[in-house]
């Protein structure tokens, strides 16, 4: 790379442009009844396995970090450890935060793009994560997610209805969650580590964030009836794309 370029503008010039990837693991399913949502199968498969598949399918990614609990991360499974070479894992934190914060320390300093995926979003399209690198890649932030269709509400703490905001204006963010290198990390060394979306970290350092429509078919294994939906979803795509 020439000295002084730009590394965004180096991708878009031709060179080869290196993609880093964070995947935080360490959660302890509390709303899974406390089973490790990673862990679950989805069809045969584990959910962490299914999710990582579309970043190992594209050769600008260098290297996924998962970050994995302090137990798991010193005996990982084999079918994480044998799964891909450029696979690393590391121990998480207590906060999803802060096992973001340990990925992107392990990633390698020259990725120019680094993405933010959630181990329990197994059905992300490779074709999103493309469209995802690609909008990184011309020196924006990029959110994969989906138009809002029904009616927001917001509420107080007692549930009761303060305003109906316009739906129009109105998106589900996802992961998977992709900015230029450089952004991403400062955000995170300015932060608490307590932010649950890495997009609005990077919005409060000015970056413009775009959103990316992955077809509302990339849900996140939270609790015990999305396994199920999950593999509706499968069974009727015959997988991700």
């Amino acid at each position: 790379m020439t000295e002084g370029r730009d590394p965004v503008d180096d991708a878009v010039a031709g060179v080869r442009l290196r993609v880093g990837v964070a995947v935080p693991a360490a959660g302890s399913g509390r709303r899974m009844g406390n089973v490790k949502k990673a862990f679950l199968e989805l069809a045969g498969e584990p959910v962490l396995l299914r999710a990582l598949r579309p970043f190992l399918a594209d050769g600008r990614v260098a290297r996924v970090v998962v970050a994995l609990a302090p137990d798991d991360a010193a005996a990982p499974p084999e079918w994480l450890t044998g799964a891909d070479p450029r696979v690393e894992i590391v121990r998480g934190g207590a906060t999803r935060g802060a096992s973001v914060a340990a990925c992107l320390e392990a990633l390698p300093e020259d990725v120019q793009i680094i993405a933010v995926h959630d181990a329990a979003r197994p059905l992300v399209p490779a074709s999103v994560v493309r469209r995802c690198i690609d909008v990184a890649a011309s020196g924006v932030g990029a959110v994969a997610g989906c138009p809002v269709v029904d009616t927001m509400k917001v509420v107080d703490r007692e549930a009761f209805v303060r305003s109906t905001p316009e739906r129009s204006t109105l998106w589900h963010a996802h992961t998977p969650q992709v900015f230029p290198a450089e952004a991403l990390r400062r955000a995170y060394a300015t932060s608490d580590e307590s932010a649950t979306d890495d997009a609005s970290l990077v919005e409060a350092q000015g970056l413009r964030i775009q959103m990316v429509d992955d077809g509302a078919l990339n849900p996140k294994i939270t609790r015990p009836g999305d396994v199920a939906l999950g593999e509706a979803i499968l069974a009727a795509s015959g997988g991700p794309s």
